[in-house]
């Protein structure tokens, strides 16, 4: 059986810096019948549990360290018995939400194989500093979290981030990809590389 996405949409909150705001979060489940890999664990335990489906969980991997991309990332490791994956750089962001650290770490140009399908992970620092994005090339996706979204890069101007660093984050790392890969974001729908490319310029 070869490898397939899952998605749901939970909603919540997001807070930084003083200030909270409704969202509305993208949560991705990559893998095949019996295991899987869920990418950030935001506002709905139960949801998560679901669109994983008894299935053997090899990690929850975190894309960056925002409120609404970890709040129920140590509880869902739990639950399914998973490690936490998060790249070190976003340390001081996770410690705005939780106490204990997750239990792994990410690099980048580390691959990650479930299902069949292998994830490599890019670090693109800019929306906060460990960020990262995970391209699934034989599924021809790249899953962005917050890094670039359909129609730019992801906001900035926050504690603990930069869009210049954003930009060149994005045009190394992403813009060197197939143009037709599927960009999978962390909030919104679906773009490419090759739309995103030619909207920002590179």
């Amino acid at each position: 059986m070869p490898a397939r996405i899952d998605h749901t949409v939970t909603s919540g909150t997001f807070s930084l810096d003083g200030e909270t705001f409704d969202v509305d979060n993208n949560v991705w489940v990559v893998g095949d019948d019996t295991e899987c890999v869920v990418i950030d664990a935001p506002h709905d335990l139960p949801a998560i549990v679901k669109l994983i489906d008894g299935r053997d969980v090899k990690a929850v991997i975190c894309t960056h360290a925002h409120d609404d991309h970890v709040r129920w990332a140590p509880a869902l490791g739990r639950v399914v018995q998973a490690p936490v994956l998060l790249h070190p750089d976003d340390l001081p962001v996770w410690k705005l939400t939780h106490d204990a650290p997750p239990e792994g770490s990410l690099t980048d140009g580390q691959t990650i194989t479930v299902g069949g399908a292998t994830l490599m992970v890019l670090h693109t620092p800019g929306h906060a500093p460990g960020a990262v994005c995970l391209y699934a090339p034989t599924l021809g996706v790249v899953f962005t979290g917050d890094t670039l979204f359909n129609g730019g890069p992801g906001a900035t101007g926050r504690s603990f981030s930069d869009r210049d660093t954003l930009v060149a984050s994005i045009r190394a790392k992403l813009f060197g990809l197939p143009a037709e890969t599927v960009v999978k974001t962390g909030h919104g729908e679906d773009t490419t590389i090759g739309a995103e490319k030619e909207a920002l310029g590179s």
